[in-house]
């Protein structure tokens, strides 16, 4: 019978060797799928060097181990032999693994609020603002009429109409707000619909990405001359996050996030994270890394280019203002005493103002009640951030509010958007139906949130509400400084009132609006934008005839047109003909 052979324990340089090899490869498939910063504020950092010390201690223990004999060691033997293995074999490894676990629990206990109050609150900077200055009354082709949700069905329904695409690609669902050409929209790539669509379509990329107009609803899928090399659903080196990682390995960075620039060209931005308190603390952004999707080109910038709207996020915008209210008199007072602490409402939503996208979330006291006390709009580029008093109801509260007019219908309330209607802050809320499509608008006073109305346009949501607010006291009726005024039309809305047909006309280089009652005033069913005109007020005569529509919800008067004249003079009629047909 043959002897069995027993295998030799690999000399010490061999089996250091070896287990440096072993260690090399998990280390680089592990880095190549988690991809870890390089850097030492980050946690992943640590992850990394602690699987490498154990992948490589690991490998030299078996690579040295003896074959089993039948001496009896008590445990205490063999706790000795372990320890010389470790002194021996290892040592370096394992001091390295000690000092790293040293080095993130102190490294954490230094970060934490507890020691550094005042440095967390400083992370934002909030500055107080009066929120009828600061906040301009938007225009209704202005006002975003979806959410997220809505938007993102639209364009996924936009993707089903095009039939050299929906076998090869789909809607991605990771759309971003932007404002692109003075209009809010939200942008979103297309993904290669699976792994074998990657291989075959590779080549050429991603030939489209979708946009969803957020005033008038319209998904479009806009083509381009050469396809998006890299975005998240590539697989292998073109993967946005491994591409970035490879060129800016020391680099922490956020979610990158999908934009265009004003000319429709399609870009990556990838905010850099830095952490601003001991090792881990006071997460923030300092510029970012724009990449370009089709060719992955990539530079970061330190002041990123005024196009960019999504440098910041809201959560880290929020997460940043609750250090800062909850921190006010020190971190023992935010958890026993919480005298003046404050925190974000749950819930943002964006506002287009000059050219850039601003978040909005509802601040409220430490109770987390069913009122705020005021809300924050942040700019998302620059994270300039003011907080506006206006105490009255919450989001929440203010959507319950909005579903109750039309519980019959069974609408579903999407998170508010804030706007300035009238001077007055108001919770402004598209309802949808079970398709998650916009069926109708509601409009709630933030203080006094059982003003409520609802209409089925912005328009005529609007004119209710306002009405609402004259009837309640809340606004006052408008005098006009002058009894006459004369201009070239700018603009021209109508709405319904009570029955009753309106026209409000603004005229150019002028912000109000002129009421007129098609009743009394039918000319100005006749009017179009760039004629001129001269209108008159007059106080409205006393009548007991309930067919006269009530005065001006904008100034109190009934105004007259007692000149027109057309900017185009429309051509004559041809004259009547009184020829009758042959029998």
């Amino acid at each position: 019978m043959k002897e069995k052979k027993t295998r030799k324990p690999m000399g010490r340089f061999a089996s250091f060797l070896v287990s440096l090899l072993i260690t090399a490869a998990v280390g680089f498939v592990y880095f190549y799928v988690s991809l870890p910063a390089i850097n030492p504020h980050s946690g992943d950092f640590y992850s990394f060097l602690l699987l490498l010390c154990v992948v490589y201690t690991v490998s030299v223990f078996v690579l040295s181990v003896k074959p089993a004999d039948n001496v009896v060691r008590t445990p205490a033997e063999k706790m000795k032999e372990w320890f010389q293995f470790i002194k021996k074999s290892c040592l370096p490894v394992v001091v390295l693994f000690a000092a790293v676990i040293v080095v993130v629990a102190v490294g954490q206990i230094l970060s934490m609020p507890i020691f550094r109050a005042s440095a967390y609150r400083e992370l934002l900077t909030v500055q107080s603002g009066d929120f009828a200055t600061d906040v301009a009354q938007i225009s209704f082709n202005e006002i975003p009429t979806l959410d997220r949700l809505s938007a993102n069905y639209l364009g996924d329904r936009q993707m089903g109409t095009l039939s050299d695409m929906v076998s090869q690609f789909e809607y991605s669902n990771d759309s971003t707000q932007i404002n692109y050409q003075g209009r809010p929209v939200r942008v979103a790539p297309i993904d290669y619909a699976d792994l074998f669509k990657w291989f075959t379509n590779r080549g050429t990329g991603l030939p489209a990405y979708v946009m969803v107009d957020m005033v008038t609803q319209e998904a479009t899928v806009t083509r381009l001359s050469e396809g998006m090399k890299y975005s998240f659903s590539e697989p292998l080196n073109r993967n946005i996050l491994r591409h970035l990682r490879f060129h800016y390995p020391t680099m922490m960075f956020s979610t990158p996030e999908f934009e265009i620039d004003e000319s429709g060209h399609p870009w990556w931005i990838a905010p850099r994270v830095v952490k601003r308190i001991g090792l881990f603390g006071g997460t923030d952004i300092q510029g970012a890394v724009l990449v370009d999707a089709v060719t992955g080109e990539c530079q970061y910038h330190e002041e990123v280019p005024t196009w960019v709207d999504t440098l910041y996020v809201p959560d880290l915008i929020m997460q940043q203002y609750d250090y800062y209210g909850t921190l006010v008199h020190g971190f023992i007072n935010s958890v026993l005493g919480q005298r003046d602490v404050t925190q974000t409402t749950d819930g943002y939503n964006y506002i287009a103002m000059n050219d850039d996208v601003y978040a909005y979330t509802g601040v409220t006291s430490a109770n987390a009640d069913q009122s705020n006390l005021g809300f924050l709009l942040c700019n998302m580029r620059t994270k300039e951030t003011h907080f506006y008093t206006a105490p009255g109801a919450t989001e929440a509260a203010a959507r319950s509010s909005a579903m109750g007019e039309v519980q019959d219908l069974g609408y579903n309330a999407t998170f508010p958007l804030l706007l300035n209607i009238a001077g007055q802050p108001t919770y402004f809320i598209p309802l949808l139906d079970a398709t998650n499509l916009v069926k109708s608008y509601a409009m709630v006073n933030v203080a006094q949130y059982q003003i409520v109305t609802v209409g089925p346009t912005v328009s005529q949501c609007e004119q209710k509400y306002i009405s609402k607010l004259t009837e309640s006291g809340i606004t006052q009726v408008e005098q006009l400084p002058q009894t006459e005024a004369k201009g070239r039309v700018a603009e021209i809305r109508t709405a319904v009132i009570e029955g009753n047909s309106f026209y409000f006309i603004r005229l150019e280089g002028e912000d109000i609006f002129y009421s007129l009652s098609a009743a009394q005033n039918r000319e100005a069913v006749t009017l179009n934008v760039g004629d001129t005109v001269t209108i008159e007020y007059a106080q409205p005569a006393p009548s007991d005839s309930d067919s006269v529509p009530p005065p001006s919800i904008y100034d109190g008067y009934v105004l007259h047109i007692n000149d027109r004249t057309p900017a185009v003079q429309p051509p004559e009629p041809p004259p009547p003909s009184f020829n009758t047909p042959e029998s």
